[in-house]
């Protein structure tokens, strides 16, 4: 049934329905959502043609920012390795016997900066501390350690090596200055500047800071088992020297008188 037609109402008003029910009017609701959405279209259409150039340089510049440091790393990694195999090469040179022919390598790729440029450099400390260049590889190491920018764990390394190669020649407050930094319990190489420190103490006569040292290394579970019983035997040694010292001393002994012999037969006495 057609519902008679209202000429001040617009056409869209007029409802066609069956049995002459009247269709229910949009809610406030429903329309005010509408509303809404059409808005938040308009808002994004305006704010995509405003800012849309901006958008995509950003996301140019992403994608070859990535791309950048993809090639980047590809290229520090084949660096990486070729410094890594100049490395081997120049050891297996030192194994060889080829020490000129190594020391050359070795010099060459300290020169470099990287990270096989510091070990090599350490290494030739140490090869001049193996062929008995004590104050040559001290210098190195020393230079090492000083230098700004070096790996602090490597750093901390050259100086244990300072101290134990100096470690009979050097006054205890030396050896206690380098030592005492790197014995804290968050260092690396706490284990050996304990024992290196404990060594100096004894060669310095202070048998109690040694006992502190080595006392440490005996009862931390992680010290490596080699320097643990290095420790216990110094410790028992400490301790057996104490007890000598503390014990009683043994009475003299009486002087013996030696025992007259007895005559001879036949002899008349005098």
């Amino acid at each position: 049934m057609i519902q008679p037609t209202d000429p001040k109402l617009p056409k869209s008003t007029v409802a066609v329905t069956g049995r002459g029910a009247r269709a229910p009017a949009p809610t406030n609701e429903a329309f005010d959502k509408e509303v809404d959405e059409e808005l938040q279209r308009e808002w994004i259409s305006k704010l995509w043609d405003q800012y849309s150039g901006y958008m995509l340089a950003g996301a140019v510049a992403i994608v070859l920012g990535v791309g950048a440091y993809k090639v980047t790393e590809s290229r520090r990694q084949a660096a990486a390795e070729a410094q890594g195999a100049r490395y081997i090469a120049a050891i297996k040179q030192l194994t060889d016997g080829k020490v000129d022919d190594a020391t050359q390598s070795l010099a060459a790729l300290g020169k470099t900066g990287s990270g096989f440029g510091a070990v090599a450099r350490l290494r030739l400390a140490a090869a001049d501390a193996a062929t008995g260049k004590t104050a040559d590889a001290v210098i190195k190491y020393d230079a090492f350690s000083r230098e700004r920018g070096v790996d602090p764990l490597l750093a901390d390394f050259a100086r244990l090596q300072t101290a134990m190669l100096t470690l009979d020649i050097a006054p205890w407050d030396q050896i206690q200055a380098k030592l005492l930094p790197l014995s804290n319990d968050n260092n690396a190489w706490r284990y050996n500047a304990r024992e290196l420190l404990g060594l100096a103490a004894l060669k310095a006569g202070k048998t109690d800071e040694a006992r502190i040292q080595f006392e440490k290394l005996i009862s931390e579970q992680s010290v490596p088992a080699g320097m643990a019983e290095r420790a216990r035997i110094v410790m028992g040694s400490l301790v057996a020297a104490e007890l000598a010292a503390k014990a009683p001393a043994a009475p003299a002994a009486a002087p013996t008188v030696p025992a007259q012999s007895a005559p001879a037969a036949g002899v008349p006495k005098n």
